[in-house]
């Protein structure tokens, strides 16, 4: 479940005639609809407002796609181009047509992009475009962006899907991608149907339902009922399908991280002891092994080991340090009770952790830190409620996050972690407000040499470290349970943001095996 409450509305069961072609547990033929049991349902399927802007959408195409290896690829765009300064062309794909058969121009991509950038439609993600001074048409095939400084992820960005021209924020979704828009039950649903004029090729899998159920045992018992032909879930719940006839379960890499976000205006949270604390009393390891039954590695900072932009000194110990944590709780002047809770000054060493009441790998993950920090003197009250709920309260209690990309590491850190961004909903929740991370994740943004990029991220993970800004857990494999025999399938390290661009991103290219 991703934390961007404002995209995701609240969800039931799918509709009887959806399940219908695929009610028994066996393979679907390539024209029977083929059912997707999914955790989150966006609150738009438009591109402008937030919908899926790094790739994977079914509905629409961006310039570029994504490679399985994460290398970008032409889409919309002849080829991927050379970036010239501050200055990008993009030539178009001819003969491409949208969903209502109107052709693609340049046109249609300015005004996609134009959109996003436009205040009044109040985009999701029009930060993350606040690069681009303006986007130029030329000619019909030609698009040119224009950029205010040097942005090395601007071609990253280019994924976003294009939309037509003039069309309205809260019109029929029409797109250029391998599935057509049929239907939308809010709650429950969506239905699209294969694009048979698709230039990519149409997709053997002739109509495609998106159902939408957010409690993890709900779709792992529909998934073994024979209701879904393939579904998203938890390492503990997917376990179950490990070895069962016709089913096939997919753990995949990924840079998706769950940590707690701490208030910076609470009075326990917002001191720099407590925060190192409950770090240094955390054992990542049984998290790990228990609650994700090895499916992840242990979680020190917001980029994920292994990737180009990691940095190795910022990685802690897996295990607990309780001599360490209390150490430094004396050290500040939190002083253990009768009760066994440390207080200070009349301040109980008490909060409340929030999580999401159906993640149940959320819950499990907000149990084992209440657990770990109560032996050090902590007192960590437990709260699952839904997203509306947790929203208004995040200035002041700490919450189960998750967020990471594997794609840039101007993503997402600079809208969790910059001070213009304090309090912006789900971005920068604790009021995290530090000039030098500012000042950091500002050079990495407008800085187009990688080595000089590479610094400034390092420096950006020491400092964020250094100030406990986050308590990380863990990252995840992503698991994924299947019905029947496909190719085309291909795993790909992926973002927290997996349910458009997880393995399911490419299901127009999914085909029955022989």
């Amino acid at each position: 479940m991703t934390p961007f409450r404002a995209r995701f509305t609240p969800l039931v069961l799918i509709a009887a005639l959806a399940l219908t072609a695929c009610a028994a547990p066996t393979q679907s033929s390539p024209d029977d609809t083929f059912v997707v049991g999914m955790s989150s349902e966006p609150d738009t399927l438009n591109p402008v407002l937030g919908y899926a802007p790094d790739g994977g959408s079914l509905l629409y195409d961006g310039l570029v796609s994504r490679n399985a290896d994460l290398s970008l690829r032409p889409a919309l765009a002849e080829r991927v181009p050379e970036v010239e300064g501050t200055t990008v062309s993009f030539t178009l794909r001819k003969d491409v047509t949208f969903h209502d058969g109107t052709p693609l121009t340049s046109e249609d991509v300015v005004y996609t992009y134009q959109s996003v950038l436009d205040e009044k439609n109040n985009s999701s993600i029009r930060g993350d475009f606040a690069a681009i001074e303006s986007v130029e048409a030329p000619d019909p095939a030609t698009v040119v962006f224009r950029l205010r400084y040097p942005y090395a992820p601007i071609l990253q960005r280019a994924t976003l899907g294009i939309v037509p021209s003039g069309a309205a924020l809260d019109a029929r979704p029409v797109g250029t991608g391998p599935y057509r828009f049929v239907s939308w039950t809010p709650g429950d649903k969506i239905v699209l149907t294969a694009n048979a004029s698709y230039w990519g090729g149409a997709p053997a899998i002739k109509q495609l339902v998106m159902a939408y159920a957010a409690d993890d045992n709900v779709r792992a018992t529909r998934m073994a009922a024979g209701e879904f032909d393939a579904t998203v879930l938890p390492p503990k719940a997917a376990a179950r399908f490990d070895g069962r006839p016709g089913l096939t379960v997919h753990r995949v890499p990924s840079a998706d991280y769950r940590g707690v976000m701490f208030p910076f205006g609470a009075p326990v949270t917002g001191d720099l002891a407590i925060r190192r604390a409950v770090n240094l009393a955390l054992d990542r390891s049984a998290m790990v092994e228990t609650i994700l039954a090895g499916a992840g590695v242990p979680a020190f900072g917001p980029i994920a080991p292994g990737t180009t932009w990691h940095n190795p000194a910022v990685a802690g110990s897996a295990t607990p340090d309780p001599a360490g944590a209390a150490r430094i709780l004396d050290e500040a002047g939190w002083r253990v009770g009768d009760d066994g809770v440390r207080a200070k000054d009349g301040v109980r060493a008490s909060f409340t952790l929030m999580y999401p009441a159906g993640d149940s790998l959320r819950k499990d993950l907000a149990l084992a830190v209440a657990s770990d920090v109560k032996k050090v003197g902590l007192d960590v009250r437990l709260a699952g409620l839904d997203w509306d709920a947790i929203e208004p309260r995040m200035g002041r209690d700490a919450l189960v996050m998750g967020y990471g990309t594997p794609f840039d590491p101007d993503y997402t850190n600079y809208e969790l972690f910059h001070s213009d961004f304090a309090g912006q909903g789900f971005f920068n929740p604790g009021h995290y407000r530090v000039p030098e991370v500012d000042a950091l994740l500002e050079k990495g943004r407008e800085e187009a040499d990688p080595a000089v990029r590479k610094q400034a991220y390092d420096a950006f993970q020491q400092r964020v470290g250094d100030d406990a800004a986050w308590a990380y857990l863990v990252f995840l494999k992503h698991v994924y349970v299947v019905r029947g025999s496909w190719t085309g399938i291909a795993p790909s390290v992926e973002a927290h943001e997996h349910e458009t661009g997880g393995l399911f991103r490419n299901l127009a290219e999914w085909k029955p095996a022989a």
